[in-house]
């Protein structure tokens, strides 16, 4: 079949190469090249699926309230009219109970633990590099209150099978010893051996290299305006370059899948959260953190990707606003030099912000809905790097008819 692949994130160039190993005519289209827009340019790096667990729970509204009353500087919420967020937010409260944060955990687990066994048999199968760091990750907890809630809260994920080890600050030090001065300000860790971190920007440049090798097409400064369709089948995608036409197509846009489906009457619930990242180059004489991990309490996400350094941080619920300014990477700055003050050259330092598509249930959609060849693989929210190989695999599963190797039923749309 010919299949037109909308979005040229992690998720669409995965999507692209599993549909070009089934023998399929493949062109994907974004506005900008491979991985340069959305999350996958600049997100945290890490492949957590021992982080895997939904944003929604019972003390969700509790922390919503406090940081718009504290101003929160890791939990931003515009007060501005936005009927999105409304109709998302009702969605998200409807998943702040204990059932649904064990379903939902529980999936969202099993789903990143499989994407990373794909991810393992992409770099068996192509070779393909992104700087990859296997040696696990560390939760970290600034009290021992904090940490016993961590562990509370991770524990449904350690009863499905995730390898996790509760440490004192000595064997933090000994795992990572960038964080040796933190002695007096971190009180313990939970290690996930098993996870790992990557420059999900190399690895879809690299992997779409191979997509190409395989007969793959990527036109980029292609900007989608509309999709058109008659009855239940998808007619024509057209764009700033003429229309486009498939058997097939395969929607990977990400935070703005919602906008381009809802004139076909299609509601997709996704909501744009923006993040902020810095990334910094490692120089001579600097001493970055040997793994990636977490500062639980402070909300700083940070990986070594070999010659640079990445620290991410901020929920913030604003709309489509991509913009930024220096005094919006304060706080993270601020985090970053207590955390690893001799990571990387802070004069040189990268600053870029970009939005999660977050679902209400912290699931990705996939399959179909009111259109038998339009395919969704979209709302991977903070974790899109981590489930990107899974939903690529089972997404090329479901457009083959073959029965997927994981249960999709709490990913489809809904």
């Amino acid at each position: 079949m010919k299949i037109l692949v909308l979005g040229g994130g992690v998720v669409g160039v995965t999507t692209a190469y599993y549909l070009l190993k089934d023998g399929h005519q493949v062109t994907v289209i974004d506005r900008q090249a491979p991985a340069m827009g959305g999350a996958s340019f600049g997100n945290a790096g890490l492949i957590a699926p021992g982080h895997a667990y939904a944003w929604a729970s019972p003390k969700a509204l509790k922390t919503l309230l406090q940081s718009i009353i504290y101003q929160d500087p890791t939990f931003k919420m515009s007060l501005r009219p936005d009927w999105q967020l409304m109709v998302w937010g009702l969605k998200f409260l409807r998943e702040c109970n204990t059932t649904a944060v064990k379903r939902n955990g529980l999936a969202k687990h099993r789903l990143c633990t499989y994407s990373q066994h794909i991810l393992g048999q992409i770099v068996e199968e192509t070779g393909v590099q992104y700087c990859r760091n296997s040696g696990g990750a560390l939760y970290l907890f600034r009290s021992p209150e904090t940490l016993e809630a961590g562990i509370t809260n991770l524990q449904p994920l350690i009863e499905n099978g995730q390898k996790m080890e509760v440490l004192d600050f000595t064997r933090v030090a000994e795992i990572d010893p960038t964080l040796a001065h933190m002695q007096d300000r971190i009180s313990g860790a939970v290690f996930s051996p098993t996870d790992e971190s990557g420059n999900s920007f190399l690895f879809t440049v690299n992997l779409w290299k191979v997509c190409t090798e395989m007969g793959g097409t990527f036109e980029d400064n292609t900007t989608i305006e509309r999709i058109e369709s008659s009855g239940d089948q998808i007619e024509r995608v057209m764009t700033n370059r003429g229309e486009r036409k498939a058997d097939l197509y395969v929607l990977c846009l990400g935070s703005w899948s919602p906008l381009l489906v809802r004139p076909l009457g299609v509601r997709l619930s996704i909501y744009p959260v923006k993040g902020y990242s810095i990334t910094l180059p490692v120089e001579d004489g600097h001493t970055p953190p040997t793994i990636g991990g977490i500062d639980e309490d402070f909300k700083i996400a940070y990986s070594n990707l070999g010659d640079k350094v990445r620290l991410t941080t901020v929920a913030e619920f604003i709309g489509y606003d991509t913009t930024h300014s220096p005094k919006d990477f304060d706080y993270l700055l601020q985090s970053a030099h207590e955390l690893f003050p001799n990571a990387g050259n802070y004069d040189k330092a990268e600053y870029w912000a970009g939005l999660r598509p977050m679902t209400p249930d912290s699931l990705p959609i996939l399959d179909t809905a009111l259109h038998s060849n339009l395919y969704f693989n979209t709302g991977h929210g903070h974790m899109g790097w981590t489930m990107a190989c899974g939903t690529a695999r089972l997404t090329s599963d479901l457009i083959a008819k073959r029965t997927p190797e994981i249960s999709v039923d709490q990913l489809r749309f809904r």
